[in-house]
Formats: C-alpha cells, structure tokens, sequence
C-alpha cells in the first residue's frame, strides 16, 4: 500500500525550463530596450553560461553579467529583473492535469510532500506562484539537509516527517540519476515523469513512468492507497 508520494518540483509539477526561458528572454528585452546595444544571442549565451558555472538556481546571474562592462549601470540591472520578474510570474503554472492529480491522491488518502534541490525560498514562491502549495503535507528544499537527490537524506527526511517507510512511498520525478535512482537506493518506488523530461532520456530504470500527471493515478490504484469515503476539511476545500 502506498501512504505516501513524494515530488521532485522543477519539471515535475511546474515547467521550470518554460519560467526560466522566459525570463531570460524577458531581462533581455528590457536591458536593450534601457539601452544596451549587445545582440540578444549574444547576451542570452552569457547568461546562460553563468548559470552553468553558478548554478540553474543562482541569484545574481544579472548582477554578474553585468560585471563585464566598463560602467555597470544600476538601470540595466533593475531592467533586466524587472523583466524576469514579470515573466517569471505569467509563466509559472503547474503543468496541465496536476491540479487533478494531487486532488485524486488527496481523495484517496495519500500523504504529500515534495523533495526539491531548490533554496527554500524559491521552492516555496513557486510552489505559491503555482497555485499548489496547499496539497502539500511537507517540503524538503536544500537548506533541511545540505544535501542534494541522489543523496538519502532529502528523502528520508520528507519519509520522517510524513511518518512512512519507504516501502508505503513512491517518488516522482524527471530526473532519472537524482530522482529515480535516489529513491531506489533507499527502497522506494519510482515513478518516473516522461513529461518533464528535458535530458533525452532513452531509459530511465524506473518502477512506472508516465506521460501526463493523471496517469499516476491509475499506478497509485494498483499499488493499493488507504482511500477515505468521508474527507477531511482540507480536502473538501481542495476538490
């Protein structure tokens, strides 16, 4: 029986690759339209090559890119994370048919939590900015642990707080080296999200796989949930 699922978040419940393009293509449009003559390839190269030295997840990626010129000026960067901003708020949605799969896997009584290598802060607008943060027993972001999937510990300390082994939990994910094989290592079931996959990937070596959200669903039905007839407040709300 399965008490307990746990979600990767970036690719997973929200297009992160869509948010983040857009937001680059955005900062772009302002910094020029603010008076920086750089070709838009040009300036979306350099940021994204800050982005693979610091990380998808860095902060400051204008701030460096800025760095470069001769005069950094204060109204290219507030133009440029002003445009992010903007964009990142109009495209930062779950994917279609999440909203309906978490509200079936509340019906049936299932535990959720998410498992993310985001900062805390960032997990949490996103998952806000989406719309889905309510569904949510627990969020394990980076800062809970230190570590990042495959690690044990993200995982085991979101199966902690929900009170679940890892025999009653199965993992969610596009990742198949951080996500799928993480959770396998620990025992858990996997499932893994071919709808969010931006790596190619031929074989993941997961448990299922799926190629929208509300087939979970039907795997968790096979798996056995302890359903509930009567609902609890939260869910009545949800649904």
């Amino acid at each position: 029986m399965i008490r307990a699922i746990l979600f990767d978040l970036d690719n997973t419940l929200v297009d992160f690759l869509r948010m983040k393009n857009a937001g680059v293509d955005a900062a772009i449009v302002a910094m020029r339209d603010a008076g920086l003559s750089l070709d838009e390839e040009v300036l979306r190269r350099r940021i994204f090559a800050i982005y693979r030295e610091y990380g998808i997840e860095y902060q400051e990626v204008f701030d460096r890119l800025l760095e470069g010129f001769p005069t950094p000026s204060p109204r290219l960067l507030a133009a440029a994370i002003s445009g992010y901003q903007r964009a990142w708020h109009n495209h930062l949605e779950p994917y279609p048919g999440v909203r309906v799969t978490l509200a079936g896997l509340l019906k049936r009584g299932v535990l959720l939590g998410v498992v993310s290598d985001a900062p805390r802060k960032q997990a949490w607008l996103r998952l806000v900015e989406a719309g889905i943060e309510v569904f949510f027993d627990t969020v394990v972001a980076f800062e809970d642990t230190g570590k990042q999937k495959p690690h044990a510990a993200p995982f085991q300390l979101a199966m902690t707080r929900l009170g679940v082994g890892s025999g009653e939990t199965l993992m969610v994910g596009d990742w198949p080296e951080r996500d799928v094989h993480g959770a396998q290592a620990l025992g858990v079931k996997t499932v893994f999200a071919r709808y969010g996959d931006v790596h190619e990937v031929v074989e993941a070596g997961a448990d299922f796989e799926i190629d929208q959200p509300e087939q979970l669903l039907a795997i968790v039905d096979q798996l056995g949930t302890p359903y509930r007839e009567i609902l609890p407040p939260k869910q009545e709300i949800l649904l």
